[in-house]
């Protein structure tokens, strides 16, 4: 790996543990101490998240065309300002507009760090994406286990942190990203050429396989949303609750070695992981169906873990192949608005359900809905296959 990747994975690692400070508490904040419902606190969740969707869309073209670092530059300043006035006025409705800014700004600066992992290191296929994708949990490790601390100390304070953590990753943007954008930036002609491929079979698979994604992510946000709130039903603390995060990125880190032999031998067969992933995540939901205790959450957590350990970091992958030149930043984009997507979805969806149904109804009916997941991604490379163009 390139030494100047470094410091991309440093402020994916930073970046994380400032955004993983909220979002593992959203749903808690506004059902426990803002008092709404879970259907209103998953409607909140909603618009934060369909912000994030058409920041993905935006920072995507934006890396086309003026480059990463800008592009990542600007999502931060965004975000900086939404926090600044988040730490002022975070009471009803003053959290749902800064939420909702945030989302937005947030989306703006992952399709940039992803596509400049990718252009950084073109050698690198999955590595690089895998790098960034462990820089990002090795955040999620930290974050929550720090904001369960401090939540349980003064919820307050998780705002001050949060502002404190992006400041930080504003500075090793500004200093560090710029030597890493040279490559980042397609030339005019080429990018409007490359708006005139008259093949589309790369952005329909592209399409297909961002259906997969959609139906994960709707059952992977019930953590943060439903989930989150059950456990504490449960009588579980927000320690507890915030060390199944900590779970989730320790083990992901730690696991790469188990991961590793399997991972290797199936380097050319995306497919393959992918499923494999998609079946674990699936059998996570399965064992939360019978969840009553912080071991049981744990258990579903590591199996939930090793799922996405071998999903996750496929997709951006697939986008980059997929990329025609001068369209990696908007590829990008749509494979993270795809997951944004599902993460818009899913709670106001599973509000919904728990509120009517209860919570074991939610969680069975997720497991069929993530099986669903297998099917595009069994077929997305169709179109390519009818052109005669093959990814393995």
């Amino acid at each position: 790996m390139p030494k100047k990747l470094w410091f991309l994975l440093i402020g994916m690692l930073v970046n994380t543990m400032g955004s993983s400070f909220l979002w593992p508490l959203n749903a808690i904040y506004i059902h426990d101490y803002l008092g709404k419902s879970l259907a209103l606190a998953g409607f909140v969740l909603m618009l934060n998240s369909a912000a994030g969707v058409l920041g993905n869309l935006l920072g995507g073209y934006l890396f086309d065309r003026i480059g990463g670092f800008k592009s990542i530059m600007l999502g931060i300043i965004l975000t900086i300002g939404a926090l600044i006035g988040l730490l002022f006025w975070h009471g009803w409705p003053h959290y749902v507009w800064f939420l909702t800014i945030i989302g937005f700004s947030g989306g703006i600066v992952f399709p940039g760090m992803f596509a400049l992992a990718g252009s950084a290191w073109p050698e690198g296929g999955r590595k690089a994406f895998n790098a960034i994708y462990l820089a990002q949990n090795v955040g999620v490790a930290i974050g929550p286990a720090l904001a369960g601390i401090v939540a349980d100390y003064q919820f307050d304070y998780i705002f001050k942190v949060n502002l404190g953590l992006y400041t930080l990753f504003f500075f090793i943007a500004l200093l560090t990203f710029k030597q890493l954008d040279h490559n980042s930036v397609a030339p005019k002609n080429v990018v409007s050429e490359s708006k005139k491929i008259v093949n589309k079979a790369p952005f329909y698979a592209l399409l297909i396989i961002s259906v997969s994604s959609v139906l994960c992510w709707l059952a992977y946000s019930q953590w943060s949303a439903t989930i989150s709130s059950y456990t504490q039903d449960l009588g579980l603390g927000l320690k507890q609750y915030s060390l199944l995060w900590t779970i989730n990125g320790l083990l992901i880190v730690l696991g790469q070695p188990l991961i590793a032999p399997l991972v290797k031998r199936w380097e050319g067969q995306l497919k393959r992981q992918l499923v494999l992933g998609v079946v674990l995540i699936a059998a996570s939901f399965g064992i939360i169906v019978y969840a009553q205790s912080f071991t049981m959450f744990a258990a579903a957590m590591v199996v939930l873990t090793f799922g996405e350990m071998f999903y996750t970091p496929a997709l951006p992958t697939i986008a980059n192949q997929l990329a025609p030149k001068g369209r990696q930043g908007f590829y990008q984009g749509i494979i993270n608005s795809a997951a944004t997507i599902g993460r818009m979805i899913g709670p106001l969806f599973g509000g919904i359900m728990v509120d009517q149904f209860g919570m074991i109804m939610l969680v069975s009916i997720l497991v069929f809905v993530v099986l669903l997941a297998i099917i595009p991604c069994l077929v997305y490379d169709y179109p390519l296959k009818k052109q005669g163009i093959s990814l393995d």
